[in-house]
C-alpha cells in the first residue's frame, strides 16, 4: 500500500472516530440504561450495610459502648481491599471486556451480601465487609464506556444522569430495608437477601442485555505494568490531580459522615419498633429526592459551566451537614440529608462531565477507569477519622468535621487560579 493510500485510510478512520463521538453509537441508550440499572442495584446493596450497619452490630454483639468507633472502622473495611486492584479492574476491562469486568462485580456483590447476611459474630461481619473490596471497580469501566458510546453535546447530561443511579439505589436500599423490618417483620439479615438475588438478575441483564463497548486504544503488553503505568499517567496530569482532589474532598466528607445517620436517627426515636422505618425514611426517601434532583445539574452545567455548579454544591452540601446534628426532629433530618445527598450528587455528576470533556482522548479510559481511586482513599480515611471523632464528640462530630471539608474545598475551588490553556477555550464546561 502506497504513502498517499495509507495516509488516506488513516484520514478516514479519523473522520469516523470523530463521527461517531458526535452522534454516537445506534444502541447507546440501551446501554445507559442497563449500566443505570446495574449500578442501582450495587448501591442498594451497598446503602443497606452502610445504612443498618449500627443497628447489625448491636444484633452480632458488639457492646454498646463500642457501637460509634466500631461503625467507622467497620465502614472503612469497605474500601481496604478495592482500592489497590482498581487500577487492574480498568486494564483487564480495557484489555479483554468490559462487560466481563461488570458482571464479575455483580457476581461478587451477590455473594457478598450472602455473607453479611449469614454473619452472627463480629468477625464474620468484618470479614464479609472486607470482601466488597472485590466487587468495586465497576462504575469507572461502566463510565468510559458511556462516554465512548454517547453523543458528545449530550455528555454532561447524560452522565449527570447516569450518576444518580448509585443515589438512588442508596436511597431505594434503606426505605425498602425499612419496609421489610417494621412492616413485614424481617429480620435484619434476612433483608441482605434480596440485595443477594437482584445483583445476580443485574449481572445477567448486563451479559445479556448489552454489547460489547471496545476502547478506542486497546492498550497492549503485560497487566501490571499497564496498570500502574495508568495510574502514573492519570495522575501524572495536573487538571485530573485537581479534580481527583476535589473529588477526594467531597468523598471524605460523605463518608466521614454517612455511617453515622442512624446513630442520629437513634437518638431522635430511641431503640425498638420504628427504628428501621425512620433510618429508612432519613437514609432512603429523603435521599431518593435528593438524588433526583442531582441530574438537573448536567444540563446546567452544559450550559453556564461545570466550575460555577461545582462551587455551589460543595458550598451548599457543606450548609446541609451543619445542619444535621443542630435538627430536632426526623423529618428535619430527612431535609437536611435530602439538600446534602443533592450536592453531593451535583458535585459527582460535574467532576465526571469534567474529566469527559477536559482528559485527552488518549488517557480518558484510563482515567474515567480510575474515577473512584478518590472514593477508595477516602472512603478508608473518612471512616477512620470519624470513628476517632465519635469517640471524643459522639456520633455528631463527624457531620462537623465533614462540613468544614465540604466548605473548605467550596472555598479553594472557588479562588483557585484557572490555568490559561488553549484547550479551555476549545471545550464546553470550562475548566476547573
Amino acid at each position: 500500500m502506497s504513502i498517499a493510500a495509507t495516509e488516506s485510510s488513516a484520514n478516514r478512520l479519523t473522520v469516523l472516530e470523530r463521527d461517531r463521538e458526535r452522534d454516537g453509537r445506534s444502541d447507546w441508550k440501551r446501554i445507559v440504561l442497563v449500566f443505570w440499572i446495574t449500578s442501582m442495584i450495587e448501591g442498594l446493596g451497598v446503602s443497606q450495610v452502610f445504612s443498618f450497619l449500627a443497628p447489625y452490630l448491636r444484633d452480632v454483639g458488639v457492646p454498646e459502648a463500642d457501637r460509634a468507633p466500631f461503625v467507622g472502622l467497620f465502614s472503612a473495611l469497605v474500601f481496604v481491599v478495592g482500592m489497590p486492584l482498581v487500577p487492574l479492574w480498568g486494564v483487564w476491562a480495557d484489555k479483554y471486556s468490559r462487560k466481563a469486568v461488570i458482571v464479575r462485580s455483580c457476581l461478587v456483590e451477590a455473594a457478598v451480601f450472602v455473607c453479611v447476611a449469614l454473619s452472627r459474630e463480629p468477625w464474620q461481619l468484618a470479614l464479609s465487609i472486607l470482601l466488597i473490596g472485590f466487587q468495586l471497580g465497576n462504575t469507572g469501566v461502566m463510565l468510559a464506556a458511556i462516554r465512548d458510546v454517547v453523543p458528545r453535546h449530550r455528555i454532561g447530561t447524560i452522565i449527570a444522569i447516569f450518576g444518580a443511579s448509585g443515589p438512588i439505589g442508596f436511597a431505594v436500599g434503606p426505605a425498602l430495608g425499612g419496609v421489610l423490618v417494621d412492616s413485614l417483620g424481617w429480620s435484619l439479615s434476612a433483608m441482605f437477601w434480596v440485595p443477594a438475588v437482584l445483583s445476580v438478575a443485574a449481572g445477567a441483564l448486563v451479559w445479556f442485555g448489552s454489547r460489547e463497548v471496545r476502547p478506542a486504544v486497546v492498550p497492549q503488553g503485560r497487566v501490571l505494568p499497564l496498570a500502574y503505568g495508568a495510574l502514573r499517567s492519570v495522575l501524572g496530569d495536573p487538571v485530573v490531580r485537581r479534580i481527583f482532589a476535589i473529588y477526594g474532598v467531597a468523598f471524605l466528607a460523605n463518608q466521614m459522615s454517612r455511617p453515622y445517620q442512624a446513630l442520629i436517627v437513634e437518638q431522635l426515636v430511641g431503640v425498638g419498633p420504628g427504628l428501621a422505618s425512620s433510618i429508612g425514611f432519613v437514609a432512603g426517601t429523603a435521599a431518593l429526592v435528593g438524588a433526583l434532583i442531582s441530574p438537573f445539574g448536567g444540563p446546567v452545567g452544559d450550559r453556564i459551566g461545570f466550575r460555577p455548579v461545582l462551587v455551589t454544591s460543595l458550598f451548599v452540601g457543606g450548609l446541609a451537614l451543619v445542619a444535621v446534628p443542630l435538627v430536632a426532629t426526623v423529618p428535619a433530618l430527612a431535609v437536611s440529608v435530602l439538600i446534602f445527598t443533592a450536592a453531593n450528587g451535583l458535585v459527582g455528576a460535574m467532576v465526571f462531565s469534567l474529566l469527559a470533556t477536559e482528559v485527552p482522548a488518549e488517557r480518558r479510559s484510563q482515567t474515567l477507569n480510575l474515577v473512584y481511586l478518590p472514593l477508595y482513599a477516602a472512603g478508608i480515611i473518612g471512616p477512620i477519622v470519624g470513628a476517632g471523632v465519635s469517640t471524643v464528640a459522639g456520633p455528631d462530630g463527624p457531620f462537623w468535621i465533614g462540613a468544614a471539608v465540604f466548605l473548605v474545598g467550596a472555598v479553594v475551588v472557588l479562588l483557585r487560579v484557572r490555568p490559561k490553556r488553549a484547550a479551555e477555550v476549545a471545550e464546553p464546561g470550562g475548566s476547573i
